[in-house]
């Protein structure tokens, strides 16, 4: 049982998490808002980069770019209860009830990787060229949630067994 309720807890936490960061963008609007104006706009990128074709400098397309990730963010959240909420339902049933219960932790953290992987680390680190700004640069800290998250996937989908 040990086993089972750190499953669930851990995905209870990685809900907490992406919780709090879309409640962070959303309360503190400003200052995330500032952080995608200045990756689409490439404004932080090295002078003269070949790649400022690429640029947005629309204030809509901006605002929408951020209620994407916000959105991304909120429905991992969502998704990571849900799929805590079905282990946590089969926690007491056979192995093949639990294990089966772990097809919602895969959709999660696949929720979380387009966020933090696709979102973060190919469009904005790759297409805007997030990695050449040394003050509006994301990747480090995207990569530490999507590693996180992978981690825990690959935890959650170890089998379990019978309870003892």
């Amino acid at each position: 049982m040990t086993m089972r309720l750190s499953k669930i807890v851990m995905c209870l936490c990685l809900a907490a998490f992406c919780f709090l960061v879309a409640f962070g963008n959303i309360t503190d609007y400003g200052s995330n808002y500032a952080f995608v104006q200045h990756v689409l706009s490439m404004d932080t990128t090295f002078p003269g980069n070949a790649l400022m074709y690429r640029a947005i400098t629309n204030p809509a397309l901006w605002t929408a770019g951020y209620w994407l990730i916000i959105a991304g963010e909120a429905i991992t959240c969502i998704l990571f209860l849900v799929a805590a909420w079905r282990l946590w339902s089969a926690r007491s049933g056979t192995a093949a009830q639990f294990n089966g219960a772990k097809g919602g932790v895969a959709l999660a953290a696949t929720m979380g990787f387009l966020v933090w992987f696709l979102g973060f680390m190919v469009i904005g680190g790759e297409w805007f060229a997030m990695w050449q700004s040394s003050t509006w640069n994301g990747q480090d800290a995207a990569f530490k949630f999507y590693i996180t998250i992978l981690a825990v996937l690959i935890y959650v989908n170890q089998p379990d067994g019978e309870l003892a």
